[in-house]
């Protein structure tokens, strides 16, 4: 896997089928590696970045400063309130969880199944991962209304003899998403070793060339090194990918586990994860599309990740159709009339805008995706991914908040109203996450360089 990266090669990776390439032909080497390491050397900062770098530090700046008010007066300022004690700060750790799926699913699962389309997508959905599962862990940490002990959700010998109750949901989450994250953070890194090893060799000023080649590890492209990055990078993939399941299979149990109508049921797991996949994948179209278009990357992206990622989008929407459907059918065919309830109230209730609202984001639109015509839309797909993010959080809005407002007895039922400090935390996470990929996209490559080699090199051979 040692190639020299002025080796030339031309392109022409298609499927048997006469599908859309993997990438445009006509690449080779030395323009692979030219084009995408000068987005981060060589090309000058656009406006256009300066100007979205600007919002969204803006709107991180209103996060922090809804972080120190809420350290200062505590969860009070938001709208949570008995019985509805989980709300925003749930609604938005489930849905930022949700997003940092496909990154692993494009990542691991793709690589172990040899799906060369994964190849242009992979470090960007990775990094959006490590991003989006960043943003999620505040919203539990926040929700616990002193922050300062969250070391105690962890088990450390301590002479007060605390041990953290193995029971808890929260510890649940606590051990999930720290494991989740931190084998995101090996696998995403271990990648970017030799394309970072590229771009200290390409630098040309001292201080990229330090920094590059510190983390780089002493990257040379031997034969001894690329067996052994081989072998750990295979072998944290296939770690990788039970993660998918695992993730959020459990936080799906942290509602399962209870006694709550509408969350009490043992097809949560498998309908979060599946979620997971729809919202995610959904997000990685939402900000790849116009990246792809700044930055003019239509021959790494092509219609076919773009159509690859609109179909997977399709089937995990078809999937939450069928758990829309099954939760109806189970609440009745039970017979318990808590749960029938539930699901009167949330088709009927007043939250019955937010309910229909999540159908028709995510069952009606994404069915549009049958026909090849708006599979192939760029501007539909962007509109659809969009409308599927929107209905993802309502979907976890509808879960929380409509099965709690309403509790067994009607004397504590309450109408649950958010306030600016919920919407503050919301927007500015968002403001978090568009942040740190910003960050990303300036100073590291977003497309794997060594990987598109590869296929220049494969389809070498093959012709």
């Amino acid at each position: 896997m040692s190639h020299s990266p002025h080796e030339e090669s031309a392109l022409v990776a298609s499927e048997t089928d006469g599908s859309a390439p993997v990438i445009e032909p006509g690449h080779t080497y030395a323009s692979v590696t030219d084009q995408i390491s000068a987005i981060v050397l060589t090309r000058p900062t656009s406006r256009g970045w300066v100007f979205g770098f600007a919002i969204s530090f803006s709107l991180l700046m209103a996060f922090l400063y809804a972080t120190a008010y809420l350290f200062a007066v505590g969860v009070g300022i938001w709208g949570t309130t008995v019985p509805v004690g989980w709300a925003f700060p749930i609604v938005n750790f489930v849905w930022w969880i949700g997003i940092g799926h496909a990154g692993t699913l494009i990542s691991a699962v793709l690589l172990l199944l040899h799906q060369e389309w994964r190849t242009s997508i992979n470090r960007f959905a990775e990094a959006m991962t490590l991003f989006a599962v960043s943003c999620a862990g505040l919203f539990p940490l926040l929700h616990l209304g002193r922050p300062w002990l969250f070391y105690w959700l962890l088990p450390y010998p301590n002479t007060m003899d605390l041990w953290p109750n193995f029971r808890s949901p929260l510890i649940w989450d606590a051990f999930a998403v720290t494991t989740y994250f931190t084998v995101s953070i090996l696998f995403w890194y271990m990648g970017l070793i030799p394309d970072l090893a590229t771009l200290r060799d390409r630098a040309k000023n001292r201080l990229p060339r330090v920094i590059y080649g510190i983390m780089a590890m002493g990257w040379r492209g031997s034969a001894a090194h690329w067996q052994r990055y081989e072998t750990a990078y295979l072998l944290l993939g296939g770690i990788a990918t039970p993660l998918v399941v695992s993730v959020h299979s459990i936080v799906g149990m942290d509602f399962a586990a209870s006694l709550i109508p509408g969350w009490h049921t043992t097809f949560s797991p498998p309908f979060f994860v599946a979620g997971a996949i729809f919202s995610g994948f959904a997000m990685v179209m939402t900000l790849m599309i116009p990246l792809r278009w700044a930055y003019g990357l239509q021959d790494f992206v092509t219609m076919r990740h773009l159509e690859n990622m609109a179909k997977v989008i399709l089937a995990t929407g078809s999937m939450m159709a069928y758990g829309y459907a099954a939760e109806v059918f189970f609440a009745y065919y039970s017979g318990n009339q808590y749960e029938r309830f539930m699901v009167l109230n949330r088709a009927l209730g007043p939250y019955a805008w937010s309910y229909w609202a999540l159908i028709a984001c995510n069952v009606a639109v994404p069915q549009l995706l049958w026909f090849q015509s708006v599979r192939r839309n760029i501007p539909a797909l962007f509109i659809i991914s969009l409308i599927v993010n929107v209905g993802m959080w309502l979907e976890r809005f509808v879960i929380v908040v409509i099965s709690l407002h309403r509790d067994y007895l009607p004397s504590a039922w309450r109408i649950y109203a958010p306030t600016v400090w919920d919407f503050t935390h919301l927007v500015g996470s968002i403001g978090l996450f568009m942040t740190l990929l910003l960050l990303f996209t300036r100073l590291l490559p977003m497309i794997s360089i060594f990987e598109l080699r590869e296929l220049v090199h494969k389809t070498r051979d093959e012709v």
